[in-house]
């Protein structure tokens, strides 16, 4: 039986990828520094690769041509075994297709592809999705990594923020019972920097569902640091579970959780890409260590 876990390694940073799911579970640099959520009680994930949907559907049904399928939060793709396409010293792809069990919860023929690659302090991840299909495939797909908040055990929390590449003025979004709330509101961003605390979170995520940046800085004024950067992504949520969870979630999406009155087809759900029949979309972001 082929081994369902490998480490890669690179310059400065090593990285531990599963079979299952896809996930990342470690991502370390020379000092052995973890600076991954290692899945302790409050959530027992680490990095889950978000497909085909992004947050929850109204009554976790998604609705096609009159028909209904249940398909709970975040999809199945977190819960899959994929396949190792490519193993390397310094890269990896995982691939997940479209079987009986996916066609039971989401009637479409697809082909996804994660690859991850180490660089210099840098980890690069891509998802390549495919329409091997003869309709048009609606999909949405989205990251999920989970950082120890605070990276260094005698920092608090309080002393981390997000900077963000630009100004973030736009107004945000915010979830009731996992669906978009149709109000949006003034966003908590200062210019372009995010003050994180615990109470943020206390309505779930943050969502920028128009950010302008395509990076961030996950930092304190002292000791390791983060930056993101992603592309082909058009939302950004920014998430840590109430009740003091020890971990902070960056998320670059392409999809978004269903607005609390939609209850349409799945094809006309904001957010949804809709990729053509053999046609593929490469979504792509970095971790870097700082």
């Amino acid at each position: 039986m082929e081994q369902d876990s490998l480490t890669l390694h690179g310059d400065g940073i090593s990285a531990t990828v599963v079979g299952q799911g896809a996930e990342l579970v470690s991502l370390r640099d020379a000092d052995g520094t973890e600076f991954l959520w290692q899945a302790g009680p409050e959530w027992r994930r680490h990095s889950p690769v978000l497909f085909p949907i992004v947050g929850r559907l109204k009554g976790d049904q998604l609705r096609y041509q009159g028909q209904t399928y249940l398909m709970t939060q975040h999809g199945f793709a977190r819960d899959k075994p994929f396949a190792w396409a490519q193993r390397g010293p310094g890269s990896c792809t995982l691939v997940l297709t479209d079987d009986a069990d996916t066609s039971a919860h989401y009637p479409f023929a697809f082909r996804l592809e994660v690859t991850y690659t180490l660089d210099h302090r840098q980890l690069g991840v891509t998802f390549d999705i495919t329409n091997t299909g003869d309709e048009p495939l609606p999909a949405s797909i989205g990251a999920h990594p989970a950082f120890n908040w605070p990276l260094l055990p005698d920092l608090a929390k309080t002393d981390y923020g997000l900077t963000f590449a630009d100004d973030e003025p736009a107004p945000i979004r915010r979830l009731k019972d996992g669906l978009l709330l149709p109000a949006s509101q003034p966003t908590p961003v200062e210019g372009n920097i995010l003050k994180l605390s615990e109470r943020l979170f206390d309505e779930d995520a943050v969502i920028l569902d128009q950010p302008a940046s395509t990076s961030v800085r996950y930092a304190a004024e002292r000791g390791p640091a983060i930056e993101m950067s992603w592309q082909g992504f058009r939302e950004l949520g920014v998430w840590s579970k109430p009740g003091a969870a020890p971990f902070l979630c960056i998320e670059p999406w392409h999809g978004i959780a269903s607005p609390v009155d939609f209850d349409g087809d799945f094809v006309d759900k904001p957010g949804v890409m809709l990729i053509a029949p053999e046609a593929k979309r490469v979504l792509s972001y970095q971790i870097r260590l700082l």
